[in-house]
């Protein structure tokens, strides 16, 4: 193989697929980042056997071939070299780097040894084309709820479902829970996407994105952004029945300024650490108030407030990073937040009449 790339376009693809290789494995390869001439393009690849990330960028090809050589030492290395023009040359299963000044060798692998990358048949699945504003922002109001618990690992990844027509995202981590509407659908879609996955995703989306391409099959989905490709199995299992857990009304119905309840509550967690976060808001009809109390037995006790309108009287004990991140990832001025009592899950979601988000957080015991 022998080939010349820019730095920039070499740098970026290693950067993004470096972070799939695993440097925890029993398989040395898979620690490896493979090089794959295709054309008058460079493959940059990685895996992890659960994750499939590759890149394409231009190259001038004198020489077809491949070569698999250690993900961090490359990246690292690469992302030190100045911004010109890179020589890659492949000698006895030896990379030789040539930019400006720098030369280096690094010991490779022959690509044989290197796991298949998985494919997906386009005919037989389904696809979607979705803006990458929509993607970003969907997948933002869902994925802060998956759960890091390895022993539920349908809670480990955001549900993508059909439901009357609409394509949904779902997570929860049993403690809380959001669901994002999408978009129209004809298909029937029932998968669970790896919370990693999703990450890895987001960090491949740049500015010059307009569209995520998206397949599913019954086990695996793709994403492809530009000349970016990740490809990941779905995570095995049924998704719980989430839409039961909806509170269909609620006794207490507050309606708000969202900047200022983020306020009140980030003031109120400040004292609230001791305790796990808890923090009990109360809801006033006769003041118009809502106000957030935290106690602290060592540096003391906060109560903010501020003013809303309120359908009854009412109190809920929460945790306070839990409605920090719900209020941090909902897009609207003001938000309506609904509850029933102090062990009823309570409801945030947008004041605007056709909201496509809710969240739902559940009651700690006060």
């Amino acid at each position: 193989m022998e080939l010349t790339v820019t730095q920039e376009n070499l740098n970026r693809a290693l950067s993004a697929v470096g972070r799939v290789a695993s440097t925890k494995t029993q398989l040395p390869i898979l620690s490896n980042i493979l090089l794959r001439t295709d054309g008058n393009r460079l493959l940059v690849a990685a895996t992890n056997l659960e994750i499939a990330s590759t890149q394409y960028i231009g190259a001038k090809v004198v020489k077809q071939g491949a070569i698999t050589i250690p993900a961090k030492l490359m990246t690292e290395f690469i992302a030190s070299l100045p911004k010109e023009s890179i020589e890659l040359k492949v000698v006895n299963d030896n990379l030789h780097i040539k930019c400006g000044t720098y030369t280096s060798t690094i010991n490779g692998f022959i690509a044989d040894e290197f796991p298949e990358l998985p494919t997906i048949n386009e005919s037989s699945s389904i696809q979607y084309s979705i803006k990458t504003d929509d993607f970003k922002h969907a997948v933002s109001q869902t994925i802060i709820n998956t759960s890091n618990d390895s022993t539920r690992p349908i809670l480990t990844g955001v549900y993508w479902n059909s439901f009357e027509g609409q394509l949904y995202l779902a997570a929860t981590d049993g403690y809380r829970l959001s669901e994002r509407r999408l978009v129209e659908t004809k298909s029937d879609v029932a998968a669970i996407i790896p919370t990693q996955t999703l990450s890895e995703v987001l960090r491949n989306i740049t500015d010059d994105s307009t569209e995520i391409d998206i397949l599913f099959d019954d086990t695996q989905v793709r994403f492809r952004i530009n000349d970016a490709e990740i490809i990941s199995r779905l995570i095995d299992g049924n998704f719980p029945n989430y839409r039961q857990l909806v509170p269909k009304a609620s006794e207490t119905t507050v309606t708000l300024n969202k900047n200022d309840f983020i306020r009140i509550t980030k003031i109120a967690g400040l004292f609230a650490r001791e305790s796990g976060g808890s923090v009990t808001i109360s809801a006033d009809k006769e003041k118009g108030v809502l106000s957030v109390h935290s106690i602290a037995s060592q540096f003391g006790e906060n109560n903010s407030e501020t003013s809303a309108k309120v359908s009854a009287d009412g109190n809920i004990t929460l945790n306070s990073r839990y409605l920090s991140e719900a209020l941090s990832v909902i897009d609207c001025d003001e938000v309506e937040f609904r509850f029933s009592g102090k062990i009823a899950p309570c409801v945030l979601r947008s004041t605007q009449p056709d909201t496509d988000y809710y969240h739902i957080i559940m009651p700690l015991k006060s």
